[in-house]
């Protein structure tokens, strides 16, 4: 082998060493060996994992359309078998003379000279290049074989580096989905941990879910009476998608949820037909079981990546899988958060109707008795003073039994809430407490609309929140607290409304169970205003209330506006 081939193969070398794709070195490869043995056609061929038919043909050479007018690619038969079976060089001037040839097939170009070189790595046969028909006649020669030699050990370290290398890349790749998706978990652990809603938490786990496999649209099924309704979507949605699946969808996703597996589908059309009512117009579909306690809650299906796309790889299946058993946790939780919330709305509006009964027959019918006899006795006496002195008594029995259902319809929901606003409603409300109770009660009201800085009043549902938050709390320091005096406070500073109830009453120990004392319907009412409560008390040192809200404003349409405002600590 002369300097300059040499020379040539040195700086070869170099450059095959500087390179990480496979398929770049391969290339350069056929390219360098056509160039120093002046061979008109060359290959490489690798292969298969049990080392003995060819995986892959790469060729250099035949042009494009001429190799696909010649169909299938070699396997490893004939002459290119003798490499694979005894990988050492092999070279001769006629290959179509040898026994063990089979011939070209249609459309190959004839070929006379061949020289195959094998490709070893870490001791072991990895491929073969194969050169044929050398230029300017004449068959290959010792030279050409040596220097191919030279060459195929250089591609053996370049490959070897370059699958070491993606490998490396692979692992990368696979510790930074892993990463990403503890990283998604915990983003979703921390974004639902003070959220009981269950339309919030569903519009949080589309929008993460959808992030992490890079899906077009993604959708979260649920049952819903006698069927399967898409509950929350997001990335492309078209109308009419929020609505129940339709009859072929339902019994898709119906049998991923019985198999407890993920189906991944590449041909969504023909796996699956028309799944939602609105057409997704997606080609690729993966959908993932929601389980919780190994029972399933609904389905998590993703639509057509975007890169790489649109079929999702089994590691997006993987990552999607451990999302949705996060997400279902996250659902049976709100789920249940709001079972229990009704339940409780329905065992307090049963305990109200047995107050309301109670009071309407100990007063209200006892008067009315009371009434009825009185004006039975006036009707049969003839003595005018008797009958003057019993339509006396009548007329403080009807008072006081207007006055109880007075006090009764302002519980229910006080007129001057509706008529004048929260500032009157609440002083009506202490200036009652006052007198039945006994109770002092120093009020502080200043809001916005009453001390005209702002145009409208307070949303309704704000002002209902602010009446009963202070009707409870007033409740709770005469019934439990036996306090003597309490200060309320009910200011609006900053698009925050703010109540602070103290009262001097013995205390509680706030971690103790409350339920008693109407504090979880209490947080519940603030909690869907947005707002936050903070409870402060001790045994013997009376308690503080205090509530932060969210001022929303009515409109001249009736469409209520919050006000731009610092964020409210702790509100959902």
């Amino acid at each position: 082998m002369d300097v300059p081939t040499l020379t040539r193969l040195i700086d070869v070398g170099r450059g095959l060493l500087s390179e990480l794709e496979l398929d770049t070195v391969l290339e350069r490869m056929l390219d360098v060996a056509c160039e120093v043995t002046g061979a008109q056609f060359a290959a490489v061929g690798v292969l298969d994992s049990r080392r003995e038919r060819l995986a892959r043909f790469l060729t250099r050479g035949i042009p494009a359309g001429h190799r696909a007018a010649i169909g299938e690619l070699p396997s490893g038969r004939g002459v290119l078998g003798l490499l694979i079976k005894d990988p050492r060089p092999l070279r001769m001037d006629d290959v179509g003379a040898h026994a063990q040839s089979y011939g070209f097939p249609l459309n190959h170009p004839p070929m006379g000279s061949f020289l195959g070189v094998p490709i070893i790595i870490r001791g072991e046969a990895w491929g073969n290049l194969y050169l044929t028909d050398k230029q300017g006649g004449g068959g290959f020669t010792a030279d050409d074989e040596q220097a191919m030699v030279v060459l195929a050990d250089w591609a053996a370290i370049a490959v070897d580096n370059a699958r070491l290398y993606q490998d490396v890349a692979s692992r990368r790749d696979g510790l930074e989905r892993t990463v990403r998706a503890l990283e998604t978990t915990t983003e979703i652990a921390s974004a639902i941990a003070g959220e009981v809603e269950l339309d919030r938490i569903l519009e949080l786990l589309t929008k993460r879910g959808r992030a992490l496999v890079d899906a077009r649209t993604i959708v979260v099924v649920l049952p819903a009476a006698d069927a399967l309704e898409v509950a929350a979507a997001a990335g492309e949605v078209p109308d009419g998608l929020l609505a129940p699946t339709s009859d072929h969808g339902r019994s898709v996703l119906e049998g991923i949820m019985r198999s407890r597996r993920p189906g991944r589908l590449t041909d969504l059309h023909r796996q699956a037909g028309k799944l939602f009512s609105a057409d997704l117009q997606a080609k690729a579909g993966l959908m993932v079981p929601m389980l919780h306690r190994g029972q399933p809650l609904g389905v998590l299906a993703a639509f057509d990546r975007l890169d790489d796309g649109p079929e999702f790889s089994t590691d997006d299946e993987r990552l999607l899988q451990a999302f949705a058993a996060s997400a279902a946790t996250a659902v049976a939780t709100a789920q249940s958060v709001a079972s229990l919330s009704l339940e409780r709305s329905i065992r307090a509006s049963e305990a109200e109707r047995t107050r309301w009964a109670r009071e309407l027959h100990d007063e209200t019918l006892q008067e009315l008795g009371g009434l009825r006899v009185l004006l039975s006795a006036a009707r049969r006496s003839a003595d005018p003073v008797r009958v003057d002195e019993a339509l006396g008594q009548a007329i403080e029995l009807v008072t006081g039994g207007i006055a109880n259902l007075r006090a009764l319809i302002a519980d229910l929901r006080p007129a001057a809430l509706d008529e004048i606003g929260t500032g009157a409603a609440l002083a009506g409300l202490a200036e009652r407490v006052r007198a039945i109770s006994g109770l002092a009660i120093d009020l502080v009201v200043d809001l916005d609309f009453e001390e005209g800085r702002a145009a409208t009043r307070h949303d309704p549902d704000l002002e209902e929140t602010v009446y009963r938050t202070v009707q409870e709390a007033l409740t709770n320091a005469v019934k439990h607290a036996q306090a003597t005096r309490v200060a309320v406070t009910v200011t609006e500073t900053d698009g925050t409304l703010t109540i602070a109830v103290t009262d001097d009453g013995r205390g509680f120990d706030p971690g103790e169970s409350a339920d008693g004392f109407g504090l979880v319907g209490m947080r519940e009412r603030i909690a869907l205003a947005h707002g936050s409560l903070d409870l402060r008390s001790a045994p013997g040192a009376g308690a503080v209330l205090e509530a932060r809200l969210p001022v929303r404003r009515r409109e001249a349409g009736g469409v209520s506006v919050r006000e731009a405002q610092a964020p409210v600590a702790g509100a959902g």
